[in-house]
């Protein structure tokens, strides 16, 4: 048997009918910018994480960018943030002229460690980006607190983790920003790239609302109030966006459900198993393990027909575009997870029989 990593076809299938009927309506009206169909997913978006404010924008990488601008981060700053995430973190502190400052993580969750955040506290830092990497949010009630003490903002990199919870509360709504990608791989996906931000602050809404469209200024046109970009919603994607999160829940208690099953089956297993921290609810966007061996293993999946990704071979702090000076290899727990972690397909429309094949090869593949 041969098992897809993710199969979209699926999820698109399921829910056909209402996703072309929304397409259509946009085609129909032929407005394509803004307009209705933005600002009715943004108040669904705003509603479903619990916060005041939703502002939809080109990715998940430019609701990074967005936040920072609009907590006026730049040259100078240092922004204290995880090493073991994809490069997009990184790369849009970099971009408003600021520091990433890397801090090592936990070995348990494999999110930011409170207590090396506190050790990197500087004159200089301005904010604390926690990513919720794999679809769990990192320990928000240290993060919190830590913030709170030095006058920090917290931007919180939820990228992975739209539905996931802390104390009760979802991701994105912990922090002064949260924002999130709907890249097609995630849980919640739509039809090319994506991105919104969610705050309370109603300054910061106002402010990303002018960012996204060059800073422009709502009363006079032609004047523009601040330095942004082009970081606009798509309409279309805003359309299936509004339908799709309607069942993010359903989905993301499939993941969950998937990921029971896996850890039944494995325990015992000479592998490192994700561990869900139970002040949080894990929405599993990645169902993620380690093994010593791990190349030996995943090639053996392979040839079993389970395909494997690695989720991420080396931190960030080290790719090839990173300025020296903003380099850690002090890392010594996000080395370790590195070296051995990777994934296996957790999508919620995996078949029991699916499950019950990549679970077995992967006891075959571990012996």
């Amino acid at each position: 048997m041969k098992v897809p990593f993710l199969d979209l076809k699926r999820q698109y299938a399921q829910l056909k009918e209402q996703l072309d009927e929304a397409v259509q309506g946009v085609i129909d009206s032929q407005m394509f910018i803004l307009g209705s169909s933005v600002s009715k997913f943004e108040e669904e978006l705003a509603e479903y994480c619990g916060t005041k404010f939703a502002v939809g924008c080109s990715s998940g990488t430019d609701a990074l960018i967005l936040s920072l601008l609009a907590a006026g981060i730049g040259k100078g700053d240092e922004v204290i943030t995880s090493p073991f995430t994809f490069f997009a973190t990184a790369e849009a502190i970099i971009r408003v002229g600021a520091k990433p400052v890397f801090v090592d993580i936990r070995e348990d969750t494999y999110n930011i460690d409170p207590d090396r955040v506190v050790e990197a506290i500087t004159p200089s830092t301005k904010a604390i980006m926690p990513v919720h990497i794999f679809g769990q949010c990192a320990d928000m009630t240290a993060v919190l607190e830590i913030a709170n003490e030095h006058g920090l903002v917290v931007i919180e990199d939820a990228a992975q983790a739209i539905g996931a919870e802390w104390n009760g509360k979802k991701a994105g709504s912990l922090g002064n920003f949260g924002c999130f990608s709907f890249f097609p791989a995630k849980n919640l996906g739509c039809f090319g790239d994506g991105g919104a931000v969610v705050t309370n602050c109603e300054e910061s809404y106002k402010k990303m609302i002018s960012m996204r469209q060059h800073g422009l200024n709502p009363d006079v046109r032609y004047d523009h109030l601040y330095l942004g970009g082009n970081f606009r919603l798509d309409a279309l994607q805003a359309a299936v966006l509004s339908v799709k999160l309607k069942h993010v829940d359903e989905w993301n208690n499939a993941r969950a459900s998937n990921a029971a099953y896996y850890n039944s089956v494995l325990d015992g297993a000479d592998l490192v198993l994700p561990f869900a921290d139970d002040r949080g609810k894990h929405v599993f966007n990645q169902y993620s393990i380690r093994a010593a061996n791990r190349e030996e293993v995943r090639n053996k999946l392979n040839e079993l027909g389970v395909p494997t990704a690695c989720y991420y071979p080396f931190p960030a702090s080290s790719r090839t575009a990173i300025p020296e000076e903003f380099r850690n290899t002090d890392l010594p727990v996000c080395n370790r997870v590195c070296e051995g972690v990777f994934a296996v397909p957790i999508f919620p429309d995996l078949t029991d029989e699916e499950l019950s094949h990549v679970a077995k090869s992967i006891l075959e593949a571990t012996k």
